[in-house]
């Protein structure tokens, strides 16, 4: 077993570690604007060429609401396939707790990073544009097999894992509102990237080696509509980073910013999540082929 992970455990771990939304982010909170929001590691806008610092402090605030702005975004589909989950099987209690306090927590991020959105409208004059609607693109991505979209849960689960502590824990710079709020859903992810690997188990323990690999194709799938949607992502972040900026980048500083920005958002919601030991040692356990058709895949999102 390449895990101790169990439903009473994260059940009891769970339940300690439980906050409420006020005590992150307070209703009359507001941002500090002159401060990053994200870490260099997962915004990348040093490197850019033709901006200002002041402009490339910026650029870090419209990409710390497209941040969060996609955490919210995808517990729009983590919640109905929890729910869903649920009627699989009632056999253990502590299990059927557990993916309910899973279920109740996600709901409660959605609301929180919605308060943050309202939050950081409040202090930022531009409008920064979001892909969606997310209904439809949970929708897109909930009709694909339960073991591909688990394994995307996972992904992600382990990705905010690796973003806070490789990132975000030891960056005194960054936002003190931002980080707080990071840490508390870093603090529940870490039960739910538990529970998302028993829900993968079970799911992959019902299907033949032809079908997890059709699964695990699937789950690739998933990752390209994404992709394509993070280049979309990266053109609506120009267009409200040049409105907050009150100018236009020319050309050769516009083709960089768009190539820069569309790998910087592909390395930190699909890369870093794809190439993660943990997810990689759920992917050895259900298929001797699936880490490293999933890692091939990487390559082109690192």
């Amino acid at each position: 077993m390449y895990h101790d992970f169990s439903y009473p455990g994260v059940l009891s771990i769970g339940s300690r570690a439980s906050w409420q939304i006020d005590e992150v982010l307070p209703q009359d909170a507001k941002l500090d604007f002159t401060r990053p929001f994200l870490p260099e590691a997962l915004a990348r806008v040093a490197a850019l060429p033709g901006l200002t610092a002041t402009e490339r402090l910026t650029l870090n605030h419209v990409r710390g609401h497209e941040y969060l702005a996609i955490f919210g975004l995808v517990e729009e589909f983590i919640l109905p396939f929890v729910i869903n989950h649920l009627h699989t099987d009632f056999a253990a209690d502590e299990r059927l707790r557990a993916l309910l306090q899973f279920a109740a927590e996600e709901a409660k991020h959605i609301q929180l990073f919605e308060r943050f959105r309202t939050t950081f409208a409040a202090g930022f004059a531009t409008p920064c544009a979001m892909i969606g609607p997310s209904e439809e693109i949970a929708a897109e991505v909930l009709r694909h097999d339960p073991l591909s979209v688990a394994l995307l849960i996972l992904h992600i689960e382990w990705m905010s894992q690796r973003h806070y502590l490789e990132s975000v824990r030891d960056d005194a710079g960054i936002e003190p509102l931002f980080a707080n709020l990071l840490r508390h859903h870093w603090i529940e992810e870490a039960q739910h990237a538990k529970l998302d690997t028993l829900i993968v188990e079970a799911l992959a323990a019902r299907r033949s080696t032809a079908e997890i690999s059709a699964a695990v194709d699937g789950y690739l799938a998933i990752c390209q509509f994404f992709d394509d949607g993070f280049a979309a992502q990266t053109k609506l972040n120009l267009t409200a980073f040049e409105q907050a900026i009150d100018r236009s980048l020319d050309g050769a500083t516009r083709g960089a910013f768009l190539e820069g920005q569309h790998q910087a958002l592909r390395g930190a919601y699909l890369g870093s999540g794809m190439i993660h030991p943990n997810f990689g040692a759920t992917l050895s356990a259900i298929s001797p082929d699936a880490r490293a058709t999933v890692q091939a895949a990487a390559l082109a999102y690192c």
